[in-house]
């Protein structure tokens, strides 16, 4: 099975910066990667799509709220997503979940996904 597990999240104030990192492994060692991607949740709402990458990095996709301040990206030698976050707001804050698809083009959408991992939480103060 794959297993993802996330890492970075904390407390920062409004405009400034978090590395989020999600380390995958399990199956991944054996067969080849998909497309992955983040999202994030607040409770009582829907997981929401941030950016996602497809299989061979070429190709990303932002939701429009990230506005240029966000980067994806991954290592495939290190089996590794990382989302480089800067200028954060308060309306950042959540739970930010790393997913990864058995395809590998990256959509914008939960459905799109098959293995999530446990999330890392995102703080913002003012």
């Amino acid at each position: 099975q794959v297993q993802l597990v996330e890492s970075g999240g904390g407390l920062v104030q409004a405009g400034g910066s978090l590395r989020l990192s999600c380390v995958a492994s399990g199956s991944r060692s054996i067969f080849g990667n998909g497309a992955m991607g983040w999202f994030r949740q607040i409770p009582g709402k829907e997981r929401e799509f941030v950016a996602g990458i497809s299989r061979s990095g070429g190709s990303i996709k932002y939701s429009d709220f990230v506005n240029g301040r966000f980067t994806i990206s991954r290592n495939s030698a290190k089996n590794t997503l990382y989302l480089q976050m800067d200028n954060l707001k308060r309306e950042d804050a959540a739970g930010y979940y790393c997913a990864e698809s058995t395809v590998a083009r990256a959509v914008a959408r939960v459905q799109g996904y098959d293995y999530w991992g446990q999330g890392t939480q995102v703080t913002v103060s003012s």
